[in-house]
């Protein structure tokens, strides 16, 4: 069975979104508690097919994992190689079929960038939208539309799977109920994050690669393991001030870059520089060995040593930061393509040193939650997706399952 996320009260939700007005808190001396309670990790993209050269509007829903009194929204162009024209940006709550970008009437809300509408981001930057004071539920979702003018644009800043359905269309309204003539995407395009004002909270990072992104989970069913801690966190009184926050990339690698740039050149942007990281998760080095170890095409060679050594230095950096650092164990992967006994050696030796180390804060057994008991060296029927590689939904659970909650209940 899927976990199942709490159900916001729309109508309200709607109502306090229809009186809601942006707001900056320069105007209060009470400063608030940024949290992210929403990321993603950014990907470099050769922009191909021109797009953005016409006028264009983006939809793009996002699940939040706290709550809060106010949001403020990041825009990221950290790839990119020319400026990036945001010409402006919105919020608003989605219907629940989502169909055609569909928004709830009365609950767009438009964004400023230091009071203005719009904002020219320079390559490598990001751009943090002003306050808005505006209460959300955890766990509900939220759509951010972004206008963009024509423009030319060599390389996009995307995530591309945000296992959500989202829409592009030329040139609607904002706040348009839904776009007309739109198509539809399952990536994000220059989202970096969403923050709320939260007293107390905090938020932990799920670093990784595919097993973390979600690949093979249900698009739209917010069914990745990070999904279901988050569900588990608010499940429980004394951990509902925590956030989750997903920067997993799939094909990722440690020590050398692959789809997105390799883990330990993002982990400072990604783990260091979100607001309230208190705690990160660390599930990386299973692309690392299946490419080094492939028997048609080994490359890249690293040794488990090599890899020890780098989650050895994302936790030092981590704890210099006052995070704790938290060793996932990697999942089986015999039988999958890239598989082979000298990786799985690898493999083993590598949850060897995360269940005994000192270095690390504790342990997280996803190896031990998800293996087949007749055979370690393969996932159990029940939570292979089919490629022996990444589980399915259920997996996903049983992998959030194995986290234990005493890990965050003070901080």
């Amino acid at each position: 069975m899927r976990c199942s996320p709490l159900s916001p009260n729309w109508a309200i939700l709607a109502a306090i979104f229809a009186l809601a007005t942006p707001s900056l808190y320069a105007q209060s001396s009470a400063q608030p508690h940024w949290v992210a309670t929403w990321s993603t990790a950014p990907v470099a993209e050769v922009n191909r097919h021109d797009a953005f050269t016409v006028p264009t509007t983006l939809r793009q829903i996002v699940h939040l994992s706290l709550g809060g009194s106010a949001i403020r929204v990041t825009l990221t162009n950290e790839l990119g190689v020319n400026s990036l024209n945001i010409g402006g940006a919105a919020v608003a709550l989605p219907t629940a079929a989502w169909t055609g970008g569909a928004i709830q009437p009365g609950t767009s809300i438009p964004l400023t960038f230091n009071g203005q509408p719009s904002i020219t981001i320079p390559p490598g930057a990001v751009a943090v939208s002003d306050p808005v004071k505006v209460t959300l539920a955890p766990l509900s979702n939220l759509a951010i539309t972004l206008s963009i003018p024509g423009q030319k644009i060599a390389t996009l800043t995307q995530h591309d799977l945000a296992l959500q359905t989202n829409y592009v269309a030329a040139g609607s309204p904002m706040d348009a109920p839904t776009l007309d003539n739109a198509t539809t995407t399952h990536s994000y395009e220059f989202l970096k994050d969403v923050e709320v004002a939260a007293p107390h909270a905090a938020t932990i990072v799920a670093f990784g690669d595919s097993i973390t992104d979600g690949w093979k989970s249900t698009t739209g069913g917010n069914d990745t393991w990070p999904d279901d801690l988050a569900n588990r966190l608010q499940a429980n009184a004394a951990t509902r001030d925590l956030g989750v926050i997903n920067m997993g990339i799939s094909g990722n690698r440690i020590l050398h870059d692959g789809w997105g740039p390799n883990a330990l050149s993002r982990f400072d942007s990604e783990v260091l520089a979100p607001p309230g990281v208190k705690y990160v998760i660390i599930l990386e080095s299973i692309n690392d060995i299946g490419v080094a170890y492939d028997s048609t095409n080994p490359h890249d060679i690293v040794t488990a040593q090599d890899l020890i050594a780098g989650i050895s230095q994302m936790a030092a950096r981590a704890h210099a930061h006052g995070i704790k650092v938290f060793g996932a164990t990697l999942t089986p992967y015999m039988g999958a393509k890239y598989a082979s006994t000298a990786g799985d050696a690898v493999r083993q030796a590598v949850n060897h040193w995360i269940r005994t180390t000192s270095q690390l804060d504790g342990v997280v057994d996803f190896d031990k939650a998800t293996h087949d008991p007749a055979n370690p060296e393969v996932y159990a029927p029940a939570f292979d997706c089919g490629d022996h590689l990444h589980p399915n939904d259920a997996g996903f659970q049983a992998m959030a399952a194995a986290i234990n909650l005493n890990f965050f209940i003070k901080h």
